[in-house]
This record gives structure tokens, sequence and C-alpha cells, in this order.
């Protein structure tokens, strides 16, 4: 950098100086910027601004290159097939090559409007011989968005190609080392994760598709949908409704399945979710007292939880107080009287922290004028789980939730006996 001391301008010289020390060390050396830096002394500024431009020119085509050149290649329209750093000097024009790097994210939004004007100083300045003289100051913007949005940036991760992971997914060598799926997931633009979400949907509903590589689609799906931005969530999620019409059992219980292991669950329609939960609601209330099937239900409905149509609410509700309470009995197999599906307890009680006023009002219709359950809550033990759900539902509910009263008779043991006439 020596021999920017010659520029005649002398107040301008530290500043220049300061923006060719933010190139990359590496690409310090590169000729454009040597020739830059033999033009200036002589005051050769249009030279100097051409040089520098073919300087982002150079160091945008090789980071495309490293970057991705299939998904540069899907990105923009050129008149052939890029292959080569050869192919982008005779087929690809500043404003796809500027337009390409934004797409995948070689450079970033800002950096993309800056560079179609750093482009056009160029194209001005070193295009143009009629032009008037550059001035120093002109130089050196040019010369400080350069390096800051391209020649001091180091070059982008590789893009992963989608169709070869898709390959490699389905492979037993694939490596579910969650660090490095975030970082080639985290990395791609947001058209190609569009694109890979919707392909292992695809693939994953497939009745032909393998268990390893559904296995590694369910591994991988929650890191994947964590960086979607929410409408390709919604786009995909609306794709099991398309399922549902086609009529197909296998296949529309794998887009259930995609969308749950993905954690996409709030973002089916309604009728989607009815078409779900409807059949396991009304299971679990046929299925009191079958503490293998109260298990199995509650654990499929547990993933739908925070996400319940209203409509279904009242009939969810009453079916999760029943299992839970459980019932009274004997028997010559078991040392106990308090009978309840066990495994189903604990995934209960989380379901009820999701609660919120609608479900709470449901929670206390259930319990009133609820004859069987009344009959159950007269031993002291069914009683207790019945007002441990209740301590459940009273700290989630609002200030102004209509069935506080009732709420907080059920709470103080020192109040049963009004609770019971209330409950009759």
């Amino acid at each position: 950098m020596s021999e920017l001391m010659q520029v005649d301008s002398e107040e301008f010289k530290p500043l220049i100086e300061r923006s060719l020390q933010s190139v990359r060390e590496e690409f310090q050396d590169n000729p454009y910027i040597l020739e830059a830096l033999r033009v200036l002394p002589v005051g050769g500024y249009r030279s100097a601004i051409g040089c520098f431009w073919n300087a982002v020119v150079d160091d945008l085509r090789n980071k495309i290159i490293h970057r991705s050149l299939p998904l540069f290649n899907q990105s923009i329209d050129c008149s052939r097939e890029i292959k080569s750093y050869e192919d982008f000097q005779n087929f690809v024009n500043d404003d796809q090559l500027i337009d390409g790097g934004y797409k995948i994210g070689v450079i970033g939004w800002e950096a993309s409007k800056v560079l179609k004007h750093s482009k056009e100083t160029r194209h001005i300045f070193d295009g143009h011989p009629k032009s008037t003289d550059p001035s120093v100051l002109k130089v050196l913007a040019m010369f400080e968005d350069c390096c800051r949005y391209v020649l001091s940036e180091p070059f982008p991760p590789t893009i992963i190609d989608i169709s070869d992971y898709i390959t490699q997914i389905g492979s037993q060598d694939f490596d579910r080392n969650e660090l490095a799926i975030e970082n080639a997931l985290s990395e791609l633009p947001e058209i190609y994760k569009n694109e890979l979400a919707n392909r292992l949907y695809t693939a994953y509903i497939h009745t032909g598709a393998s268990t390893v590589l559904r296995g590694n689609i369910e591994f991988v799906s929650p890191s994947l949908w964590a960086v979607l931005p929410k409408s390709v969530k919604v786009q995909v999620s609306r794709r099991v409704d398309q399922e549902i019409a086609k009529g197909n059992r296998r296949t529309t219980d794998a887009a259930f399945s995609f969308v749950s292991k993905a954690g996409g669950m709030r973002y089916l329609t309604n009728g989607a979710k009815r078409y779900k939960l409807q059949p396991l609601v009304t299971e679990l209330s046929d299925s009191l007292d079958d503490w293998d099937a109260e298990a199995r239900l509650v654990r499929e409905l547990s993933p739908y939880a925070p996400y319940v149509p209203q409509d279904l609410i009242p009939e969810y509700v009453r079916a999760l107080v029943m299992t839970y309470v459980g019932y009274m009995g004997h028997s010559s197999r078991f040392s106990r009287k308090d009978f309840y599906a066990d495994a189903a307890i604990p995934r209960i009680t989380s379901m009820f922290k999701k609660f919120d006023d609608f479900a709470a009002e449901a929670f206390v219709e259930s319990i009133v004028k609820n004859k069987k359950l009344y009959r159950r809550i007269q031993a002291p033990q069914k009683l207790a789980r019945l007002r441990a759900l209740g301590h459940i539902v009273h700290e989630n509910v609002s200030e102004s939730f209509s069935e506080l009263d009732l709420l907080e008779l059920l709470v103080d043991e020192t109040k049963e006996e009004e609770l019971m006439d209330a409950l009759r």
C-alpha cells in the first residue's frame, strides 16, 4: 500500500489507504487492485474506478462458484448454463451477477443495491470517455463501497445441492450431526428452503419411501422448520388438506406425521385438525377405563393440545377429565383400589397447562352436573385428583375468568361441602 503515498491529494491519502487496507489479505495482490494502485499516483481516476469494479466482479464470480453454481443457474435466466469462470465472462452481465449473488446469499440486500450504484459509477466514468472527470471523492466513495460490501467479506459457506442432499438423506450413511445439519440448512436462501421443505414432504409421504429415508427426514425436519419463513410453513402444512381430499389414508397419515415431526401443527387448517382430532376425541370418550386405549389416545392427542379447534374443546376436555380421575375398584392382579391410566397422566397434566379461558370454561362445564364424575369423586382419592386438575386450570386463567368462583371452591380443601353442592 506504500504506492499510495504518491497520490497528489494529500488529504485523501489516509482515507483511500484505509479503504484498501480493509481488503481481505489474500485478495490484496489481485491484479486489478495492483493496477488501481499504479494509476492512482498519476491521477488515473477513471482507470482506478474501472480496475476496482473489475476486482469486485472477479471476487463475486469466485464466491458464486464456491457458494453454488447450480443454485446460481436456477436463480438467473441466462442464455446458457454457467459451468465455469469463463462462462461468467461470456454470458453473465453485471446486473445478473449482482442479482444472482444476492439470491443465493453471497451478498445481502443492501450490498446488492449499493453495488448497482457502483456499477453505474464504473459505466459512466470508465465506460464513457466524454463524461466529466471523476473527483477523488467519487473514487473514494466507490472504493469504500466495494471494500465494505465485497472485497473485505470472506467467502460464504458452500450451499448444499438439494438433489444430492435428499439422496444422501435416503442413505444409511447420512450424518445425523445436528450442528452440521443446522449449518447446512440455515445457509440456504429462502427460495431453496421452500424447495427443500416441499421435496422432503413429498418424499416422506410417498408410499415407496424407505424407513431409512423417513427416519432421516424426521430427524432433519425440525431443524429445517426452524429456519423456514412463516409463509412456507403455512404452504407446506396446507398440503395436508390435499392428501385428505385424495382419500388415501396411508399418505394422509404420513402427511400429518411429517407436520407433527417438524413441529408445524399450529399451521394446519381447522378442517385438517378436525379430521385428525375428532375421531381421537370421540374414541377417548368411548374408551373410559380402558387404560391401554386411553394411554394411546392421549399420546396421539398431546402434540395437538395447544391447537384443538374450539368446537372440539368441550368433548376433548371432558374426556381428559374422566381419564385423569379414573375410578375406584378392586383387582386380583393389583394391590390398589385407585385406578387410572398411569401412562396418560403426565401427558394430561401437560395438556391442561396449555388451557386458555375457553378451555377452562369447558373444564368447569365438564365437571358440573356430570353424574358419573360426581359419583366417582365421592371417594377422597378421586376428588383429590380432580382438585389437582383444578389447581392447574386456576393458575392459568385470567383474572376476568367467568367461572373463577367455582374454581376457587375446587382448589380450597376447606370448602368441600360447598363444592359438592355446586357440582351436584
